[in-house]
């Protein structure tokens, strides 16, 4: 397996299982991961989708981020709301989602081994040693889904669902 297909399908693989849960809690998308508060799904699903697209399209590629109008809901720093008043569902959201995925997918398979080392257009400022490469920034992806995924599955938890094995 090459670079390119290992990074497939650590993508496709990290996604479906942050989505599962993610599709789960539709029907309790405030749900605080804490007694204490925290990232609920709504703003999870929100933040990836959002997160993703400005990686690929801004720091990758140096383009408009396609979901640009989300920034204030859902940038990284932004702070859960409990009022989801003017907010997408998490429905809305994950198939918004799947489309900047499939973005995603479409510059990956336009790239070799060898294009992952070429530097991504517009790293954020600072953070070019995680960010700086197209490569780095495709293996941040399929972490950052897998990361949150930990706070919506402890919203599962707080919200009395069983632990499933998806």
């Amino acid at each position: 397996m090459n670079a390119i297909a290992l990074l497939r399908h650590q993508l496709e693989m990290s996604k479906n299982l942050t989505a599962s849960l993610l599709a789960d809690m539709q029907d309790a998308p405030l749900t605080a991961p804490t007694p204490n508060g925290g990232n609920h799904p709504l703003w999870v699903a929100g933040h990836l989708a959002y997160a993703e697209a400005r990686l690929t399209s801004e720091a990758l590629l140096g383009t408009e981020n396609p979901l640009a109008d989300w920034k204030e809901m859902f940038k990284g720093g932004s702070q859960p709301q409990y009022d989801a008043t003017g907010f997408p569902t998490i429905p809305e959201i994950l198939a918004k989602w799947d489309e900047v995925r499939a973005n995603t997918l479409k510059i990956l398979d336009s790239l070799s081994d060898e294009d992952l080392d070429k530097p991504a257009a517009n790293p954020p400022a600072g953070r070019e040693e995680a960010f700086g490469t197209y490569g780095k920034i495709y293996s941040i992806l399929v972490m950052h889904s897998l990361m949150h995924r930990g706070q919506v599955a402890d919203s599962r938890r707080a919200a009395g669902r069983d632990v499933l094995m998806a």
